[in-house]
């Protein structure tokens, strides 16, 4: 079975010129099959506040208004997008740069929430794997922004962790996935003012006890539950550090497993 490696870079990398750079250069050199995911980092924001938008969050999730989701297209499958495309074909990866809405990529629905009105934010409902799988034999290097569609006309901004989750699953059906959330830090921490403090390896049981105890918190919560949920639905292999891992197996990072 083909080797398929799925990597969600966060908004940190992309919002640090030289950072993103060397992870892109790391990510080039990756053999066989891949796939890119990225956030939007502050840039959405930034131009959201200069043309008068107040950004609202709730627990780290962005409220999605019609006005901001012109905002995040603009920035996330536009500005964003095609400077990450650009950089790779200088670096010999055939990018292409996709939304949900491309081909019927990733086709969502918009968040039903009791409580909060979400806004135009998506739930990933469907990959269309037969495509993307097309894609990756023909050798061009899929890059997708966080904006997906419910395939009724309307683009919906889309957490990135749960597209990269989702796009893994769904590969997973024809190829041997390994997911992997690159980020600033080195992996998972057990002291957040500590780089050096990587948890190695977490399973389900250690992972329900860190939480529990509030070692694991806040945003890193969501992304592990997309990990257990992706691993127990056919997902190979996950792992979570710093873009140096990419290229060199013995740098320090935390691994996933059920």
């Amino acid at each position: 079975m083909s080797k398929v490696t799925v990597i969600k870079i966060g908004g940190n990398i992309i919002d640090n010129a030289t950072e993103l750079e060397q992870f892109l250069t790391d990510f080039s050199k990756i053999e066989g099959y891949k796939v890119l995911v990225h956030g939007g980092g502050k840039s959405a924001t930034k131009m959201a506040q200069s043309i008068g938008l107040v950004p609202q969050m709730i627990d780290g999730r962005r409220i999605t208004d019609a006005p901001m989701l012109d905002v995040v297209v603009m920035i996330y499958a536009g500005q964003i997008n095609k400077h990450i495309v650009a950089q790779l074909q200088a670096k010999d990866n055939n990018a292409i740069g996709f939304s949900g809405a491309d081909g019927n990529l990733i086709q969502s629905v918009k968040r039903n929430h009791p409580t909060i009105d979400y806004g135009f934010v998506g739930d990933v409902k469907k990959v269309n794997t037969e495509l993307l799988a097309t894609l990756l034999e023909t050798g061009i290097v899929p890059v997708f922004s966080a904006i997906t569609h419910d395939k009724n006309g309307q683009l919906l901004n889309t957490n990135a962790d749960t597209i990269a989750s989702e796009l893994a699953i769904a590969l997973s059906e024809v190829f041997d996935v390994t997911l992997t959330y690159c980020f600033e830090k080195q992996g998972v921490l057990q002291d957040s003012d500590d780089d050096s403090s990587v948890i190695t390896e977490i399973n389900e049981a250690l992972y329900n006890k860190l939480k529990s105890e509030k070692v694991i918190h806040s945003g890193m919560i969501p992304k592990l539950d997309n990990c257990f949920n992706s691993l127990s639905r056919g997902v190979q292999k996950i792992k979570i550090g710093h873009h140096k891992m990419l290229q060199n197996q013995t740098v320090l990072h935390t691994t996933i497993t059920l």
